[in-house]
């Protein structure tokens, strides 16, 4: 026989085997789905849940330091010895109130020469000025006097005011912090006392990629938390919006304000922030239920136990699930259970059911947006 010969039996041959080797497993496919009785189809076994409705958030992440609203220093305006100090780490102080005091024995002498050397001026000026009615005094006369008591004026403004620098007070309503001095102490101009923050409120500056630049604006809504405050969220608003982007980075700076009635954020403090771009109501189902195969993307959804396969378009995930946006409808009954013996048209065995989709995606949620 010749080799071309052997080779046409040869293929004879191999294709032989192959349609029986179809057909086997098409038989066996057959038998595998049918009852015992060959009564059709087996039921595959399935559990559902119904499609909900629930608010899906599209969110970013971010990283920042708080920073008191308002923060100043608190230094003395000139050299002295402190004779009194109310600073208390950690306490509130109002605006006005006393926090340091240095000793003004001189300066207050200094300002009861000033008020009597104007006080003496006055008065020569009453009696020049009466006299000048009888024209016992010359014009000038007057003129210098009224000159003398204005320079006696300024002596006791400045006085006073050296007096008033040896007492500093709050600026604003605010927390003091630590100090190093005790009464007594010398300090001179300028030295740190203290430090006063307005922590009514606290602000947290962070980076942003350029590419959601457009969707950031004054007003949404922040959420941050603080290793130190495991269960604890703090809802916050954008405050600003650099209208500037980093050429090196591709980001912005962003500052946000997040209310601190109670105090508990310091400034300083690292936070992790999720800023909510925006929110709507979708269509949900469990994760599980939606089939991806090659470019199709579908269900099963059980109509009066039968599986139906509903080719879908699905959007955002979040804690577990998956919302569709279009393809199903509320109230749709999904297989999430079972999927793999599953096929359109067959029935179902229906061993649970009514699961619902969200509750489905909390079991390891915390309630945090993703």
């Amino acid at each position: 026989m010749s080799i071309f010969r052997q080779l046409v039996v040869l293929a004879l041959l191999g294709g032989l085997a192959y349609g029986g080797y179809g057909y086997w497993r098409t038989t066996q496919e057959a038998g595998a789905g049918a009852e015992p009785g060959g009564g059709g189809p087996r039921p595959a076994t399935v559990e559902l849940a119904t499609a909900q409705t629930r608010v899906m958030q599209r969110t970013v992440e971010a990283v920042g330091t708080t920073r008191a609203r308002r923060s100043v220093e608190i230094v003395p305006e000139t050299d002295g010895r402190l004779v009194a100090l109310n600073i208390a780490p950690g306490t509130n102080v109002a605006k006005g109130e006393v926090l340091a005091r240095l000793d003004d024995a001189i300066q207050r002498a200094d300002l009861t020469e000033a008020e009597a050397v104007l006080e003496e001026q006055a008065n020569a000026l009453d009696r020049l000025r009466q006299l000048r009615a009888t024209n016992a005094v010359s014009l000038a006369s007057v003129e210098e006097a009224v000159a003398r008591v204005a320079e006696a004026q300024a002596r006791v403004e400045r006085a006073r005011r050296r007096l008033d620098d040896r007492v500093i007070t709050a600026p604003f309503n605010g927390v003091v912090g630590l100090t190093g001095y005790d009464v007594g102490a010398r300090v001179t101009e300028g030295e740190l006392l203290a430090r006063l923050d307005d922590l009514s409120e606290v602000e947290v500056e962070f980076g942003l990629p350029e590419t959601v630049f457009a969707q950031v604006a004054q007003g949404q809504t922040l959420i941050a938390r603080a290793a130190a405050f495991p269960d604890r969220r703090f809802e916050g608003t954008i405050s600003e919006v650099d209208s500037r982007i980093d050429p090196v980075s591709r980001s912005f700076l962003t500052r946000a304000l997040i209310p601190n009635p109670d105090r508990a954020l310091p400034a300083g403090m690292f936070l992790s922030l999720t800023l909510v771009l925006d929110e709507a109501e979708r269509i949900v189902v469990p994760e599980e239920a939606i089939v991806f195969q090659a470019a199709q993307t579908y269900v099963f959804v059980a109509e009066d136990g039968t599986a139906r396969r509903r080719a879908v378009e699905t959007g955002q995930r979040r804690d577990g699930v998956i919302a569709v946006t279009s393809g199903l409808s509320l109230g749709d009954e999904v297989v999430v259970r079972g999927l793999q013996q599953v096929r359109d048209g067959a029935p179902l065995n229906v061993l649970a059911r009514d699961r619902d989709a969200t509750a489905a995606g909390s079991a390891d949620a915390d309630g945090a947006p993703t």
